[in-house]
């Protein structure tokens, strides 16, 4: 009998998840409630700009390659995706630069003239980074962790690692100076975590970059949507675009099919859903019985922060600025405390600048730059009114980048729009527009986060940032993979 999957969601999680169920022989329909495919990997086209949505750095590319490689297909006539020299230029308030890259020699020779009793540290971090990647990534990534002794067998091995600690706790137990420590313990921003209380275990994250380098796909992000999209339909999986999936439908707690905004029904056998899970349970599984435990699970869980992100498109070019820039503020820890526990804005921002027209001319007219702009805000929890403070964030950021890198940017701006949180709570169904659903502390890692495979319902299963292993697009390409072993 041939197995009836329907996958809720297109962004890279539920696309992988359609992929491998197809490839395993189940009759696969994919439904997206947006007339386009790729979730928070949406892109947005306007006036000859084109702006990726969401993910603009590519790490780990061979879970991308696999998707076409399951059939028996070459990933290169689909998407192209080119290496990139410098990975991240940092910049400080003082205005000192550092170009952080895979050329180990270049990054000890940088580290050196900040700090040179740091050098050995830092090699003493990326070794141990290693033996994280190992275990948290190699060997961990795409177990399903849906049972509590799978945990427990794992917790020594944890420990050992030095879990319980955070990511800045453990990059500062290497490193003494303050600028270096920001830059090697940014990467738990990049999957919607907090340095100072993200578990080290995502110290992986810097050995994952430096094993595969950092990628841009050219065209954008939204070309390897498209690519798989065009894999989709080649290998017969139905694509349902414009309709929500408004209700779960089960009977005794097994799945039996989903009800569409039209009120039509599909039956089924299984429902993966790439949407975040907490929506999922609390709006769409109408009248099914949970556990105390399972209860109390989902009322503690803490969610990332919020997005701003400011959209813009230049009459000039601006060859200065590197592919990705970072730039930190001066009270790095007390905004980040700010955005996590005081769920209040700060005018002492950080944030991060892409510029994918400095690799690809296409996503902007000659002449012109085509950039976006990522500032970590609170999540909706604190309760902004981002009709108001939309335009006051997208000015302060102006006046930043004014100061800090673009001379003169104000007048060179021909097109612009911004997103808040907001989107993400009404467009992509995050709970409090959380950027990455879930925050990916120790105790909502693994065992502790949204299982792969729900806790509540037979035939129900989840892929994407809320659950094992998290944010970011290894990390969700990885939940897809997961399916393999419980499905």
């Amino acid at each position: 009998m041939t197995m009836n999957s329907v996958v809720i969601g297109s962004g890279f999680g539920g696309i992988a998840a359609a992929l491998r169920l197809k490839a395993k022989g189940h009759k696969v329909t994919l439904i997206e409630k947006h007339s386009d495919l790729g979730g928070r990997a949406r892109v947005f086209k306007k006036n000859g700009f084109t702006y990726d949505g969401g993910p603009t750095v590519i790490t780990a590319p061979y879970l991308i390659n696999e998707l076409f490689e399951l059939f028996k297909k070459d990933p290169r006539d689909y998407i192209e995706l080119s290496p990139l020299k410098v990975w991240y230029q940092f910049v400080f308030e003082d205005n000192s630069k550092f170009n952080y890259s895979g050329d180990e020699n270049e990054m000890k020779k940088q580290i050196g003239e900040i700090s040179k009793e740091d050098v050995k540290g830092y090699e003493k971090l990326v070794n141990f980074t290693k033996k994280i990647f190992d275990k948290g990534f190699t060997e961990l990534a795409d177990v399903p962790f849906d049972k509590p002794f799978v945990m427990m067998r794992q917790l020594p091995a944890l420990l050992k690692l030095k879990s319980y600690k955070s990511v800045y706790s453990l990059v500062s137990s290497y490193v003494k100076n303050e600028k270096l420590r920001r830059i090697l313990s940014m990467h738990p921003l990049l999957v919607g975590g907090n340095p100072f209380t993200t578990t080290s275990i995502y110290g992986l994250i810097l050995y994952l970059e430096k094993k595969w380098g950092i990628h841009y796909s050219m065209g954008g992000t939204g070309n390897i949507i498209n690519g798989l999209e065009k894999l989709m339909d080649e290998v017969g999986i139905e694509v349902i675009k414009g309709h929500e999936v408004t209700k779960i439908i089960s009977i005794n707690n097994k799945i039996t099919g989903v009800q569409l905004d039209d009120q039509s029904n599909i039956e089924t056998n299984n429902v993966i859903c790439n949407a975040d899970p907490p929506a999922v349970y609390e709006k769409m599984l109408n009248g099914n019985k949970s556990s105390i435990l399972f209860k109390w699970k989902k009322n503690r869980m803490e969610y990332s922060m919020g997005l701003f992100v400011y959209y813009f498109g230049t009459k000039k070019t601006y060859n200065h600025i590197e592919h990705h820039t970072i730039k930190f503020g001066n009270k790095y820890k007390e905004h980040l405390d700010d955005i996590f526990e005081n769920k209040k804005l700060n005018n002492d921002i950080s944030y991060y600048l892409h510029r994918p027209s400095a690799t690809d001319k296409s996503m902007a007219p000659q002449g012109h730059d085509c950039f976006y702009v990522l500032v970590p805000v609170p999540n909706n929890q604190s309760k902004i009114d981002w009709s108001i403070e939309g335009e006051n964030m997208k000015n302060l950021v102006i006046d930043k980048m004014e100061k800090d890198l673009m001379l003169n940017l104000r007048e060179n701006i021909v097109e612009d729009f911004y997103l808040t949180p907001d989107y993400f709570e009404k467009e992509l169904n995050t709970k409090y527009g959380s950027g990455f659903s879930i925050q990916p502390k120790f105790s909502q890692s693994a065992y502790f986060r949204f299982h792969n495979k729900s806790e509540i319902c037979d035939g129900l299963y989840f892929v994407g940032a809320g659950t094992h292993p998290g944010a970011g697009v290894p990390g969700v390409l990885s939940s897809a993979k997961v399916l393999d072993k419980i499905l």
